[in-house]
């Protein structure tokens, strides 16, 4: 990526069941998917790290995205569109809370 300012939108999600290990895989695939959409400029999936614990450290959650956009416009086509929908049909289920931080 270059010095463009880019539309930063970083979710984070916190499993039903956070020992699960069938449906952390279930819903980091889930979140792979999401790179096709058209306006997805980069895309990030993690899990928190094993960095050193800090008062400023939150690492409960379960998984995170960090996706890129150009822009609003190019954020609001990725909200309505059908991998995203699909995305949320299939594996909604598996969270239990969600967090989402956007940025320019």
């Amino acid at each position: 990526m270059n010095n463009k300012k880019l539309l930063a939108h970083h979710v984070f999600f916190w499993l039903k069941n956070p020992h699960s290990k069938e449906d952390l895989k279930n819903l980091l695939e889930g979140l792979k998917t999401l790179e096709k959409i058209e306006s997805v400029r980069g895309l990030h999936i993690g899990i928190p790290a094993k960095t050193e614990k800090r008062p400023v450290i939150d690492d409960s959650y379960s998984a995170s995205e960090l996706i890129f956009f150009d822009d609003l416009v190019g954020q609001d086509l990725y909200q309505v569109h059908p991998i995203h929908k699909k995305f949320i049909e299939n594996c909604s289920h598996l969270w239990e809370k969600v967090i989402v931080y956007d940025s320019v």
